[in-house]
């Protein structure tokens, strides 16, 4: 079994003296006030006097190593041990390449795939605890904000996507309304309203799409909706020639 230690730094790489010192207050106040974390970076030491980490590069493998608590870009804080891993050092090489073909160093992310990350991955692989918490708290909230901002984002366009489909809806049923009591015919005794033809005409429209699916006649009933037409004219034509004979001035004595 071999010991797994994992080397804390504060990250002081920003090629300013006063963004540096900046960040050495925030984790001075952060971390060793009140306990909830900062900016940190961290590397894993096991088998040897070498320490792994992952950081950005534009080609190969994002995955390094150097003497441990030597790295040159940061500020060396703190060591912690993290327990013992049952892995022998050939397992741990191997892990080690495998790490290097999953962690190209372009993939590098500051919030959600940084040296933490990193850290966290190989203590799982190794069996042992990840790291403490206010390691990489800072990353994990600004990771949660931008998914929550990028959640709102979606349901904001989603919203008003839904509001422009409403209201070209709304403005189509108040045009049609508009169209049909504007072009109505004047109002006669005994005839309806503009606006009630109006709504009359709605209804039609509404019904319309409905009767569409509705079964066609046959062609049976065609031809009995004819002879019943055709019965109905003779009789027509007769009750109008009884009504036109003269009646006789006698006939209501």
């Amino acid at each position: 079994m071999a010991e797994v230690v994992v080397h804390i730094y504060d990250v002081t790489n920003s090629g300013s003296e006063k963004t540096n010192n900046t960040i050495l207050q925030i984790n001075r106040f952060f971390k060793d006030g009140i306990g909830l974390g900062g900016i940190f970076h961290s590397a894993i030491q096991v088998y040897g006097d070498e320490e792994w980490s992952f950081g950005y590069c534009e080609q190969g493998t994002g995955v390094f190593s150097c003497p441990s608590t030597k790295n040159p870009m940061y500020t060396y804080r703190e060591k912690i041990v993290l327990g013992k891993t049952d892995c022998t050092i050939f397992m741990v090489n191997q892990i080690l390449r495998e790490l290097s073909r999953e962690w190209p160093g372009h993939t590098y992310d500051l919030l959600s795939k940084n040296c933490n990350h990193f850290c966290d991955v190989l203590c799982d692989r190794l069996g042992v605890p990840k790291l403490p918490g206010w390691v990489n708290r800072f990353a994990h909230a600004g990771d949660t904000a931008l998914e929550v901002a990028g959640n709102t984002a979606m349901r904001v366009k989603q919203a008003k996507t839904e509001l422009v489909s409403a209201s070209k809806v709304a403005y189509r049923f108040l045009s049609n309304i508009t169209s049909n009591v504007t072009n109505g015919s004047p109002q006669r005794p005994g005839t309806l309203s503009n606006s009630e033809n109006g709504n009359l005409r709605l209804q039609g429209s509404w019904f319309k799409g409905l009767l569409n699916t509705a079964k066609p006649s046959t062609s049976t009933e065609i031809e009995d909706r004819d002879e019943d037409a055709n019965h109905a004219i003779p009789n027509q034509q007769n009750k109008q020639s009884r009504d036109s004979v003269p009646i006789h001035p006698t006939a209501f004595g």
